[in-house]
């Protein structure tokens, strides 16, 4: 069985695959290999999964352009995601990630800070007055993490506060379900989409095509006028707005269709990908109920109550001083990445660690095993572990003679190279939103649970063997999440 290629005639889709792996700690255990694993998909189709932090490297780093996603992928998705940052490959990418870098920069982020406590604690209100409403103490975080994070990138990405936390069967949130939601037919067509061509896939006369193509008409529309207004602005030099968008549009380097596609790419992928990570967090500090009262320490000693943030301003200093929420953080990403696993294809014939890789092989990274592979994070790499995540700080006060321990971060957790990390990829095509992901997860969790006590309704699903997952875009638990909660009163002691 030892050697670079091993064979494995999957009759499964891969993810069901890698989750097995990812559950059982078994990734290299089961199967030696050298880097790459070799297995033989739908009609015996080619498969290579990258495992080794140097072929990692190669693909994502210093061969990135010789392996695009599929041109089938970027036909099918692109129907609502838009040609934009994702998608886009070559020359194009490179201009619109030089682009869009000014968006991204530190300081935009900053300053959304305080946007995104206020969308967390107006979320948290909304669950209360239900809770009152209802008064049965359960909470299904699946459906409030996609309503919050949508009224985030809204606000936060495109400038418009779609009033989904208000409002449960806000349309948005209905079109979005409609494209995430993984039916039938849409494993089917995943099945067969690398054998016909996308153009027919499309073109077919089925159902799932005809709600995909309304969803996302009703989306580029709806970016199209968002775009006109701030364009509108911009003329009578009034676009003052913090979003991304307008950050994009004062650059003067796009021009509207391309707008449009970076506006669907922010909505689609910032707010499934974002709703995904809240809701794992929320799970594993539901099972981990000693990390959820050490980290809600932290949020009591650091922060305000929610009924003073008026007050009390949070800033990116508050939260981002917080050592403990941000190993948590780290951790949630860590143990379930949003995207299980993305694909590549060779553009040509090409090498990968010394292997032939001929023209057309798919390439799989795939962040959910490489997150827990215990070569390169260790024997404890399949244990949710916030403190790996943390290094002890001496302060050694010269006058008294004192010794004060404190904790920082470091950004390794301690795996052996930076590629065990894969929740944001590496190289040029590093998700460009990683710091506003990680900003608006840090928010949402200390809001969360600063504001509540919490665990699984169902104990059965302590045992992560025991969970269901589903996978689209993302990967969340395929029934939902609900989650026992005790409201917390606070006093205001700063």
């Amino acid at each position: 069985m030892a050697g670079a290629w091993q064979f494995l005639l999957a009759g499964a889709a891969l993810a069901a695959y890698l989750l097995a792996l990812h559950r059982e700690n078994q990734w290299t255990k089961t199967i030696p290999n050298n880097g790459l694993l070799r297995y033989l998909g739908f009609f015996n189709a080619e498969r290579i999964v990258l495992t080794s932090p140097e072929a990692l490297h190669e693909v994502l780093v210093t061969k990135n352009y010789s392996f695009p996603k599929p041109a089938s992928l970027r036909e099918t998705a692109g129907r609502f995601l838009g040609l934009g940052l994702i998608l886009s490959e070559g020359n194009a990418h490179k201009t619109q990630r030089r682009n869009m870098n000014p968006a991204f920069a530190p300081r935009q982020i900053k300053a959304l800070y305080p946007l995104f406590w206020d969308k967390a604690r107006e979320m948290v209100e909304a669950i209360t007055a239900d809770e009152a409403k209802s008064n049965n103490g359960t909470i299904e975080v699946v459906k409030w993490a996609s309503r919050i994070t949508l009224d985030l990138i809204g606000l936060a990405g495109l400038g418009r506060d779609f009033g989904a936390i208000r409002d449960e069967k806000n349309e948005l949130v209905q079109t979005y379900n409609i494209i995430f939601q993984p039916s039938h037919q849409a494993r089917m067509l995943h099945l067969i989409e690398s054998f016909v061509p996308a153009w027919v896939l499309n073109a077919l006369p089925i159902k799932l095509n005809s709600d995909i193509g309304q969803a996302a008409g009703s989306i580029r529309e709806l970016c199209r006028e968002t775009i006109a207004a701030k364009q509108r602005k911009l003329a009578k030099k009034e676009l003052n707005d913090l979003d991304i968008l307008s950050s994009a549009i004062r650059t003067e380097t796009f021009t509207e269709h391309e707008l449009i596609d970076q506006a669907m790419t922010l909505l689609a992928a910032g707010h499934d990908t974002t709703g995904s990570a809240f809701t794992w967090g929320v799970y594993l500090l539901a099972r981990h109920c000693d990390v959820q009262d050490k980290l809600r320490q932290e949020i009591q000693q650091r922060l305000p109550p929610l009924d003073a943030a008026n007050e009390s301003l949070i800033c990116s200093v508050d939260i981002d001083s917080m050592p403990y929420l941000q190993a948590v953080c780290s951790e949630v990403l860590r143990f379930y990445a949003p995207v299980p696993q993305t694909l590549r294809e060779a553009a040509h014939d090409t090498t990968i660690v010394g292997q032939f890789i001929p023209k057309g092989a798919r390439i799989i990274v795939a962040p959910w095993a490489t997150n827990r592979d215990p070569r390169i994070w260790g024997p404890d790499a399949h244990i949710f572990n916030p403190d790996r995540w943390l290094c002890e700080q001496q302060d050694d006060d010269e006058h008294s003679g004192d010794s004060n321990k404190d904790y920082g971060t470091r950004s390794s957790g301690g795996a052996y190279s930076k590629y065990g990390f894969l929740s944001f990829l590496h190289g040029t095509r590093a998700c460009i939103g990683q710091g506003f992901a990680r900003a608006e997860l840090a928010c949402l969790l200390a809001v969360w649970v600063g504001s509540f006590e919490f665990g699984l309704q169902e104990s059965a699903l302590m045992d992560e063997g025991n969970l269901d997952i589903k996978g689209g875009l993302t990967a969340r638990p395929a029934d939902g999440l609900h989650i026992k909660t005790t409201k917390i009163s606070r006093r205001c002691s700063h």
